[in-house]
């Protein structure tokens, strides 16, 4: 058995995380956020978004920025902001979307390894999609959960659970062992889900400082340093560990 066959014993699936991995568009949800709290007197800076917002899915970041105001919300006004956040990314969408460094060339890479990847994230399925076509990225990934599919966000273990489900389905696989596969985040929550499903997690230094995401089993500064063989090599020494 050759080296990259025995490699893929160990990895056989790479789960991304959407905003903070795949695409830089912390700025872009901050300006869309920022168009429907500033009518409302609940505007913030970027600063305070940064500190206190990053990891949340759209509901949980409404759903905190009243209560940061003191203020309630129902159900249905809450589901009108969401929307309305939506169209206002769109809006945003439209001007491009931000990368980060080796990101498409890890993609494709694992792609041409056979490698099946999927996306576990927080953002809407519309929006994913969007981000992943500006990417160029359309047929990577045979997986997807958005919040849209999830009844608790991360740090729940739901998104990346239902993660592991969807590619198994896609790939008509009769079971699939979270441990043989790797998530790639970059938030403590998005840590937090992916451990307590049970994968290998490398992190990303892409929104928080390495000491804050300690919990994760691997951190790097950026995906330009890694490749498929690299990150078999990691899956294989952790498990072994």
């Amino acid at each position: 058995m050759d080296k990259k066959h025995q490699h893929k014993l160990f990895l056989r699936a790479v789960i991304f995380d959407c905003d903070g991995i795949l695409v830089d568009t912390e700025p872009l949800h901050y300006r869309a956020f920022q168009k429907v709290l500033a009518p409302l007197g609940l505007a913030h800076s970027f600063e305070h978004y940064m500190e206190f917002f990053i990891g949340f899915d759209d509901r949980d970041a409404f759903l905190h920025s009243f209560k940061e105001g003191g203020r309630d919300l129902d159900s249905t006004t809450l589901e009108t902001l969401i929307a309305a956040k939506a169209l206002a990314l769109q809006e945003q969408i439209q001007h491009g979307v931000p990368t980060f460094p080796g990101v498409v060339e890890l993609v494709r890479e694992l792609a041409r390894e056979g490698t099946p990847m999927a996306i576990a994230s927080g953002a809407l399925r519309h929006e994913i999609r969007a981000f992943v076509k500006s990417l160029g990225l359309d047929g990577a990934f045979c997986a997807m959960v958005a919040a849209d599919d999830v009844r608790k966000s991360k740090p729940d273990p739901e998104t990346y659970i239902a993660a592991i489900e969807r590619l198994k389905l896609a790939m008509g696989w009769t079971d699939l062992d979270a441990a043989s596969c790797i998530a790639i985040e970059d938030t403590p929550a998005g840590i937090e889900s992916a451990k307590l499903a049970g994968l290998y997690v490398i992190a990303v230094t892409n929104s928080f400082e390495e000491k804050e995401l300690h919990a994760a089993d691997h951190v790097v500064a950026s995906l330009a340093g890694l490749d498929y063989l690299g990150m078999s090599r990691l899956l294989e020494i952790g498990r072994r560990a």
